[in-house]
């Protein structure tokens, strides 16, 4: 591949040497003789060197190339005028167009525009100004610019597109994966802490029943509900895993504020500052967060005080569960079984959806559990990201409508080359009004991507005001330069074609453009005194508009055919990439759609049955069995979000 790549380096600047060279020598200076013509040549070779060797770091280096371009095109012209070819500043604007972005590709293309310019002035004694020279040069450099803006533009969009497809592909390979990830920490959000504070419960009313025996009614009441709550829970998310529906956004403060109040029940003081709009994904991974935190409060540190804090600031949300200092029945509460999903579970809840948490000892021996979140709930988020329609421009509309607009100026001015110093000033005026009814021709052009019908409508609206113009403008034969102005039409018939929703049904609008630019050229000639001053027979005139509308529909059909071309083969692409995206997503469903399958059936054999078993124990009053039962229930919910971790079909 390196030689391949140094091909592709040398060989345009190899050839365009080569051209320079067969024409130094058939045609040099070295061939007026005397010393003027050999410095000349001498010159000449150096700044072809320079310029070859500029050309090949084009796309290591290409503002670099550009700047030693414009040198050597100042040196090679100033040299031999009219033999020089100057063209390795076009392609050094070209790499700069493809490697470089907008700003800096504008920035270059008013810098060798004004270089050769300020350059062709001088060269013409700074008596006249080459007005010609100037329009061929700004038009050569902006078609450069603009050829290799578009170039950049589809690198970017094979670029996206292909980033699209490694991410849906990436996605697809890990799904079951993160599908499982995402279940176990589901599964452990709606039942561990009702587990535990089974557990917790119980055990306190086993250890204070002698001294206080109204505890264990109370326990096994506490236990009954809590088993129930938590049987109906995983109902619901068996029921989702088995029959998965998007759910509806909803408020995440009261469901956060419900489950404080649960774990007050349990008898330990918990002091909450929440905002009110807690929504969406980040509101669902708070409630996740701030439900493991009090879960393993209760586990590890019983009978402490909590506070639950969530704030709002820059942006961003800022979750944090705090508990105090452990008393001394730590070491037989710790002895409940626990998932190994806790501090796990909650980074990657965090990490989910932008964010990142800590959790760690605090300075008095409790427990804190902090976590940074994104703000998509406040009024910052309600503000949005605004489009940035200036930076969504293509640069290569505006260069068409350049094009438009400069190409008939251009031969205006090579038009009025031989004349006298009076008649160009007396034809200024008509000059001017030419260039101004030019530049409104082609200026809806910017626009014929977005709204190419629209654009078509101005572009022949503009048009008609051509008879006018030929009629008052002191320009001999204007009617011959307004046919280099129908480039505007084409460019917006090709455009019909390539964007436009109806696509092949816009035939009429080609038909109607020939027809319509047909009469306003041979109105724009009768206006002009292009036409015989006798009035022609009905005959002459049916051929003179038929034959000419026929030429110009058959034109205007095979820029239009190119359109269409082009829209068949953006929206070919554009399919297969959809296709490959669907394909993906759908792999990737399947995968997730297994994953949930396998844990509903093993959370119906291995988790509710004990639940319903253990809310029965309580029922009868057993509460040495509802201890044993609800450990149980834990010890096999741990079980199966471990069999989760080490294989999809463990």
């Amino acid at each position: 591949m390196p030689e391949t790549e140094t091909i592709r380096r040398w060989l345009l600047p190899a050839l365009l040497a080569a051209a320079q060279l067969a024409w130094l020598g058939a045609e040099g200076p070295w061939r007026d003789g005397g010393p003027r013509g050999a410095v000349a040549t001498v010159a000449v070779g150096c700044a072809l060197a320079v310029e070859t060797a500029a050309l090949g770091r084009r796309r290591q280096a290409p503002v670099t190339s550009l700047a030693w371009s414009i040198g050597t095109l100042t040196v090679g012209l100033v040299a031999w005028e009219d033999g020089y070819f100057a063209l390795g500043a076009p392609v050094s604007l070209y790499s700069v167009a493809v490697r470089c972005p907008l700003p800096v590709t504008l920035r270059a293309v008013a810098a060798v525009v004004a270089a050769e310019w300020l350059l062709s002035f001088a060269l013409s004694g700074f008596h006249t100004v080459p007005l010609a020279e100037w329009a061929v040069a700004a038009l050569l450099y902006v078609l450069c610019a603009g050829l290799g803006e578009a170039r950049r533009q589809w690198h970017a969009r094979r670029l996206t597109a292909a980033r699209l497809l490694a991410g849906a592909e990436e996605s697809r390979r890990h799904a079951a994966e993160n599908e499982r990830e995402r279940l176990a920490r589901e599964l452990h959000d709606v039942s561990a802490h009702h587990l535990t504070s089974v557990v917790v419960t119980v055990d306190a009313a086993r250890r204070l029943g002698d001294t206080r025996p109204e505890l264990t009614a109370e326990a096994l009441e506490f236990a009954e509900r809590t088993g129930l709550e938590t049987q109906t829970s995983l109902l619901r998310l068996v029921g989702l895993l088995r029959d998965p529906e998007p759910r509806e956004a909803e408020s995440m403060t009261g469901r956060i504020q419900e489950l404080v109040a649960g774990f007050g029940r349990l008898g330990r003081p918990i002091a909450t500052e929440l905002p009110p709009d807690l929504t969406g994904a980040v509101g669902e991974a708070v409630h996740g967060i701030v439900r493991e935190a009090l879960t393993n409060a209760v586990r590890y540190a019983p009978g402490t005080a909590v506070r639950v804090a969530v704030r709002r600031e820059e942006g961003r949300l800022l979750v944090s569960v705090t508990n105090g200092p452990s008393g001394a029945r730590t070491a037989q509460a710790s002895a409940i079984p626990g998932s190994g999903h806790g501090v796990r579970g909650m980074r990657q809840r965090a990490a989910a959806v932008g964010g990142e948490l800590d959790a760690g000892p605090t300075a008095e021996g409790g427990w804190r559990v902090e976590a940074v979140l994104p703000d998509t709930g406040g009024a910052q988020a309600q503000r949005g990201r605004q489009r940035d329609v200036l930076r969504e421009q293509l640069l290569v509309d505006p260069v068409l409508a350049f094009t438009a607009a400069v190409l008939p100026v251009f031969f205006v001015l090579v038009g009025t080359e031989g004349w006298s110093r009076g008649a160009r000033d007396a034809a200024l005026p008509g000059i001017v009004l030419v260039s101004v009814l030019f530049a409104l021709h082609a200026l809806p052009l910017v626009g014929r991507r977005r709204a190419p019908r629209a654009t078509l409508t101005a572009v022949l609206a503009s048009s008609l005001l051509w008879p006018v113009a030929a009629a008052s403008a002191p320009l001999a034969h204007l009617s011959s330069y307004f046919v280099v102005g129908l480039i505007a039409e084409g460019l917006a018939v090709n455009a019909l074609g390539a964007y436009s929703h109806r696509g092949p049904r816009t035939w009429p609008w080609v038909t109607a453009t020939g027809v319509v630019s047909t009469c306003v050229l041979i109105t724009t000639a009768a206006a002009d005194g292009g036409l015989p001053a006798a009035v022609p027979s009905w005959l002459n005139w049916a051929v003179l508009i038929v034959l000419p509308s026929l030429s110009a529909c058959a034109v205007f059909a095979v820029l239009w055919g190119a359109g269409l071309l082009v829209r068949r083969r953006r929206l070919r692409v554009l399919a297969q990439n959809d296709f490959a995206l669907a394909s993906s997503a759908w792999q990737a469903d399947r995968s997730a759609g297994a994953e949930r399958q396998l844990l509903a059936a093993r959370l119906s054999d291995a988790v509710l049955h004990r639940t319903a078993h253990l809310v029965e124990l309580a029922r009868a009053g057993r509460l040495d069995e509802v201890a044993a039962e609800a450990r149980s229930t834990l010890a096999a919910m741990r079980e199966l979000l471990h069999g989760l971790d080490r294989s999809p079909h463990a």
